[in-house]
């Protein structure tokens, strides 16, 4: 009769991986979701990286505290970076919010749907010439599709952050703290210099480094949860880390290979 607890191990480049053969094909699943995670917390967190340093980048360009980014984009020679731009930043949102909405089973359904009309609206406003004097029509559609890229991606994420502070009562007052500075500080800067580019600056930049900060903790606390199952027979944990984020990526990578 095979002890349920005992440990077999599979030879792989010369590396011992050890499994419990009582839960092998459980653990799979878990692991597998595991790499999974992992693969998308550094792809999120990267592209909202490139994000904050390209708005950087652009919002900087000219002065912002006289010139507005659609300023910067239409009275300048940067017009097809300003689209650039907005495409990039508004695609990277729209992909954080829906792996976070995954990743929390976050299941309100309107959420999806007003997380990828503020991207359209954010490239209509691009893309619409903000020059009255010039082109007064698409002026108008310029400023009416900015208000709308800000009031969709407000719907998205207000239920969800509610959610998650629900869910995890622990991150309830560092995500209204967060609210607080991306919402007062538009406010502040906008009644300090009024129609200028620091106001977009500050709230596109703050959003992104709130969407680092939660992709950071909501990704990393799954990881662990996911970890723990995994771990719990364990006699070395470095040894136990390493086969779920070493050694089965590279079984995983073999297979696929094979397939």
């Amino acid at each position: 009769m095979v002890n349920p607890l005992k440990k077999h191990y599979i030879n792989l480049d010369n590396q011992e991986l050890s499994i419990n053969s009582e839960d092998t094909y459980k653990n799979l699943k878990i692991k597998r979701q595991l790499l999974k995670d992992r693969q998308s917390r550094i792809l999120v967190m990267s592209l909202l990286l490139a994000a904050l340093l390209f708005t950087v980048f652009f919002g900087t360009l000219e002065n912002p505290f006289k010139y507005t980014f659609s300023k910067i984009g239409n009275r300048f020679d940067h017009r097809i970076l300003f689209i650039i731009w907005a495409l990039f930043t508004g695609l990277t949102i729209q992909f954080s919010l829906i792996q976070l909405f995954r990743l929390e089973r976050f299941s309100f359904t309107k959420a999806y749907k007003y997380i990828l009309a503020s991207t359209f609206f954010l490239v209509a406003t691009s893309i619409a010439p903000s020059m009255r004097e010039i082109y007064p029509f698409y002026f108008w559609i310029h400023k009416i599709t900015a208000v709308l890229f800000f009031v969709f991606l407000a719907l998205s994420m207000g239920p969800f952050l509610k959610f998650v502070s629900k869910e995890n009562p622990r991150l309830r007052k560092v995500i209204l703290v967060w609210t607080i500075i991306v919402l007062g500080g538009v406010i502040f800067w906008a009644l300090m210099y009024g129609n200028a580019g620091i106001f977009e600056l500050w709230g596109f930049a703050s959003t992104l480094v709130f969407l680092l900060y939660l992709s950071l903790t909501l990704f990393e606390e799954q990881i662990v949860k996911q970890s723990v199952k995994l771990l719990r027979g364990e006699h070395d944990l470095n040894l136990g880390i390493e086969s779920i984020f070493v050694n089965w990526e590279k079984i995983l990578k073999n297979n696929n290979k094979k397939s």
